[in-house]
């Protein structure tokens, strides 16, 4: 099971490290539009930041995570991400 860890860098910024068998760093960006649309206030940005990261390793490894990316490009790639995030 990985260990995720968050940084944040600035109000749009973390950094996220993975340990896993193979440790992974990640940058992400979050617009404040966007957090505000998943969050519905209901919790932090970086509670957005960590329920993404287990929602993407429940469908794949770290490694194969992106290293830099703005959140919103996760419903590119899983359709289903905005409408079960906020109900992690």
């Amino acid at each position: 099971m990985a260990t995720i860890t968050i940084s944040k860098l600035d109000e749009q910024h973390f950094e996220v490290a993975i340990q896993a068998h193979s440790p992974t760093t990640h940058c992400v960006t979050v617009t404040p539009d966007y957090a505000a649309k998943l969050t519905q206030g209901k919790f932090s940005t970086e509670e957005l930041v960590n329920r993404s990261f287990d929602f993407l390793l429940a469908r794949e490894s770290n490694t194969s995570i992106l290293r830099s990316f703005d959140l919103a490009l996760i419903s590119r790639y899983f359709p289903e991400y905005e409408g079960t995030i906020n109900h992690s």
